[in-house]
């Protein structure tokens, strides 16, 4: 997991893949840690990416660094520990305009299962588990 996480915050913006019904819906994201050994994400209850995240947990992830790029494929589920929205709070700062840790809004989503896929054109593709 360590590797699939540097390469998201070296992407900087990623984009986050889920469904409504039957039509895919993507959105850039660029906050991500790894929290108890599991790698979370940060939404608000409030947004459209949560309600999807409900109805259908299964998401794809993509994001590129410097000519390479990662798949991650997978299912997530929400968790509601105050120590995960603290620790998001505390590697960005700057979501603190957003959020705040018991704001009722603030809710984490961490991968439950899945696996990742380092792509480039010069190397053989490397898989992972999440």
């Amino acid at each position: 997991m360590k590797e699939i996480l540097e390469f998201l915050k070296k992407s900087d913006i990623f984009y986050l893949a889920t469904t409504e019904g039957d039509q895919p819906r993507v959105r850039p994201f660029g906050a991500v840690i790894g929290f108890a050994g599991k790698l979370y994400f940060v939404t608000s209850n409030q947004k459209d990416v949560y309600k999807q995240l409900k109805a259908n947990p299964k998401v794809e992830i993509c994001g590129t660094v410097a000519g390479d790029w990662m798949r991650i494929t997978g299912e997530l589920t929400e968790d509601d520990n105050r120590d995960a929205r603290v620790a998001m709070l505390a590697e960005y700062p700057q979501l603190s305009m957003m959020y705040a840790p018991d704001d009722g809004k603030m809710t984490m989503f961490y991968f439950s299962s899945g696996s990742a896929v380092l792509y480039s054109f010069t190397k053989p593709p490397v898989s992972c588990e999440l």
